[in-house]
């Protein structure tokens, strides 16, 4: 099938698994497969790579940007991987063509950020790199004008990867200026069990201080450093300089 036929909307999900079949690699699947901790009892247990790297699925995306959301959906349903990536990909492109300033309103926007929540509730959004790649460009962007009491459902979930989306959406909120939802969420999840949860709230605490103000990132730590995992205290304070670093993670816990 050409390009041209893909451009058509023409392409099936059969077409997008043929071009990342293509360029797999099966000893780097075997080594992405360890990093993302797909072992019995780990938080990925099951999932299956193919050992396509995140530059080479951005590059077969671009060649499939306008597929339908029926494919999509036989994409993220699949058990690889980098297919469900592909998948997320292929939305956050058609979300980010839909949000433009001409077609700001477009209903299609809905229809995305419903797909992909319940792709989410359907357990299909299942690791970090899945989370952190779409959550921010899909249901961020389509929140950030919106009720956000959604993140809030999400961020008391019992699914982690549910969870680690209500957390890193926010992140669209951050680059807008806007911290409130972040920091709000993040003082609820401090008791979180989940490691992949405590990296999460760190970075977006992290980027809250960086991209918008420190002080509010230095006035959440005063009131909850004691109380933080370790590892998100070290990602929070990671941009700080040592010794408030030294001040924070020396703090009674």
């Amino acid at each position: 099938m050409t390009d041209a036929g893909h451009a058509l909307g023409s392409a099936t999900a059969d077409d997008v698994r043929a071009a990342l079949a293509a360029i797999a690699d099966p000893e780097r699947a075997a080594g992405t497969a360890r990093y993302f901790q797909t072992g019995p009892g780990q938080y990925a247990e099951g999932d299956v790579f193919i050992g396509v790297t995140v530059p080479q699925t951005r590059a077969v995306v671009t060649r499939f940007s306008t597929l339908g959301l029926t494919e999509t959906g036989q994409l993220l349903a699949g058990p690889v991987h980098e297919h469900r990536l592909a998948a997320l990909l292929i939305l956050v492109a058609q979300f980010a063509r839909a949000s433009a300033p001409r077609t700001r309103d477009d209903p299609r926007r809905r229809v995305l950020a419903e797909f992909y929540l319940a792709q989410l509730r359907a357990g299909r959004v299942n690791n970090w790199d899945l989370v952190d790649s779409s959550a921010p460009g899909l249901l961020g962007e389509y929140l950030f004008d919106r009720p956000r009491g959604l993140l809030l459902e999400l961020a008391t979930s019992e699914m982690l990867w549910e969870r680690r989306v209500a957390v890193v959406a926010t992140s669209a909120f951050i680059r807008r200026g806007d911290a409130t939802t972040t920091l709000d969420l993040a003082a609820r999840m401090l008791s979180d069990p989940e490691p992949p949860m405590h990296k999460a709230v760190g970075w977006m605490l992290r980027e809250v201080g960086a991209r918008i103000d420190r002080d509010l990132l230095l006035g959440f730590l005063d009131l909850h450093a004691g109380r933080m995992p370790r590892t998100m205290l070290s990602y929070a304070t990671e941009h700080l300089g040592p010794q408030l670093r030294a001040h924070y993670r020396g703090l009674p816990r």
